[in-house]
């Protein structure tokens, strides 16, 4: 065996060896969604970025990625905090299910901090279409 391929041998199976990285998932608002858990997954935060921008990757990863129905209920699993996945960076995380004893009842605010809140999955996606920002969008 050449020194040229037992050299590729040994990047390929040092490579092999590594933890894989999970894998993220972009939404249409440029925010990472990565999986923490089984059923679980985190929309990881960029500056600035409000309630809105959380419940829109979530959302857009939702009906995009999983093929979920619109109808579907997206629950707040933990709220803002730190990621799992990006230190440095705070995320909410997510689920289809409820996390248990979290109350689901339902709230008119937007919020990312309380476990069990929950909105439909269609709702989640509408707030990627910021229609001021969209030079198309005909304003009344």
């Amino acid at each position: 065996m050449t020194r040229t391929k037992r050299a590729g041998l040994l990047l390929v199976v040092t490579l092999a060896l590594q933890p894989i990285a999970a894998q993220a998932w972009w939404a249409w608002n440029r925010h990472e969604v990565l999986p923490v858990q089984e059923g679980v997954w985190e929309v990881v935060s960029r500056v600035g970025s409000s309630p809105q921008d959380y419940w829109c990757g979530i959302g857009d990863f939702a009906i995009r990625q999983l093929r979920t129905g619109a109808a579907q209920r997206i629950y707040i699993w933990e709220g803002v905090g730190p990621s799992v996945n990006r230190p440095q960076k705070r995320s909410v995380k997510f689920a289809l299910t409820p996390p248990p004893g979290a109350d689901t009842s339902s709230s008119y605010s937007l919020s990312i901090k309380r476990p069990g809140e929950n909105i439909s999955a269609n709702l989640a996606r509408s707030y990627c279409y910021n229609h001021f920002a969209d030079p198309f969008y005909l304003r009344p």
